[in-house]
């Protein structure tokens, strides 16, 4: 694609201005292609993923895992993440510009190509999983391909378009993350890992039935069938209530498997109040009242956070 160059009026070289706004133009440009790839790869759920990867690491290795390892499944883990997201982007295109959540996601507004996105997400999924196989081990290299195998063919392009259910079995590649991390450490998996990948799995319902509360509508103009869409109100709240008293008696079933006193009485303490949240939002449906789950999204996120920091601390003691 040829350039044309402004030159002043008395035909001499091209003004130092003109340059510098090219330049200016051009770096600009590149720094918001830079900014679309990363956005493909939903890096507020990837740090979500890792809230819970390193704690757990240092669970299996019953303090300080080696830091070397604990970059490499980062890393790896990260890339995984990004990958499994960017080719969930690609293949949802169609759905991500009828809603208005993620209409403005970089394929729907058209800052990147969807070939682009596609070989983007294919070569982090390639990365990842080589750094994977070199530096740790067969268990946590087939579980980080199982996660994105997973995430994008079963749930991304069955569940999510055909059942209400889809929730619940997407729960299986968002807790991934916990056993990829403490597979990385030991090469197999104990029944401490299993209890933290059950916490998480249960969690996932009552935080994104919030979320999918709130965009309802998006979902229903989409023809997805999350349980807001196709259920009522009162059976979602039911299922959210159900859910995080699952995920509270599954974390505080852990502590009898070898957790210390910081974990068990912050699963107490922090589950109570995940409770008390869930229960809050069914007596608002009860009452008529606006619902504000974004309320107990948000919260969800804080107990997730502040029962897998009480891991790292019990595994540091």
């Amino acid at each position: 694609m040829s350039t044309i160059t402004e030159r002043p009026a008395t035909g001499g070289a091209p003004s130092a201005g003109t340059t510098a706004d090219r330049e200016v133009s051009r770096r600009a440009d590149a720094a918001a292609r830079i900014r679309a790839y990363v956005a493909l790869t939903k890096p507020r759920i990837v740090e979500l993923l890792l809230i819970t990867t390193v704690p757990t690491m240092m669970l299996a290795a019953d303090g300080l895992p080696s830091l070397w390892l604990v970059a490499v499944v980062l890393l790896g883990g990260s890339l995984a993440a990004g990958a499994a997201n960017a080719l969930n982007c690609y293949i949802d295109r169609d759905i991500d510009q009828l809603m208005q959540r993620t209409k403005r996601r970089p394929l729907p507004t058209h800052t990147v190509a969807p070939r682009n996105a596609l070989v983007f997400g294919l070569v982090l999924a390639v990365i990842s999983v080589t750094l994977m196989a070199v530096f740790t081990n067969w268990l946590a290299t087939a579980l980080t391909l199982a996660a994105i195998v997973y995430y994008d063919v079963v749930y991304t392009m069955w569940l999510k378009r055909n059942t209400s259910q889809n929730t619940f079995w997407g729960g299986i590649c968002g807790s991934a993350p916990v056993l990829i991390g403490w597979a990385a450490v030991t090469g197999s998996l104990a029944p401490r890992a299993w209890g933290l990948f059950a916490v998480v799995f249960f969690w996932q319902l009552p935080h994104f039935y919030a979320l999918a509360i709130k965009f309802k509508d998006d979902y229903r103009r989409a023809g997805i069938p999350m349980l807001p869409v196709v259920a009522s109100i009162r059976r979602v709240n039911l299922e959210i209530v159900f859910y995080t008293w699952l995920t509270v008696l599954t974390s505080v079933l852990l502590w009898p498997l070898g957790m210390g006193p910081v974990y068990g009485i912050t699963a107490l303490a922090a589950g109570g109040m995940f409770i008390a949240e869930s229960h809050r939002l069914s007596q608002r449906s009860r009452r008529g009242e606006s619902l504000k789950p974004m309320r107990l999204f948000h919260w969800s996120i804080t107990y997730l956070t502040i029962l897998f920091a009480a891991v790292a601390v019990d595994a540091l003691l």
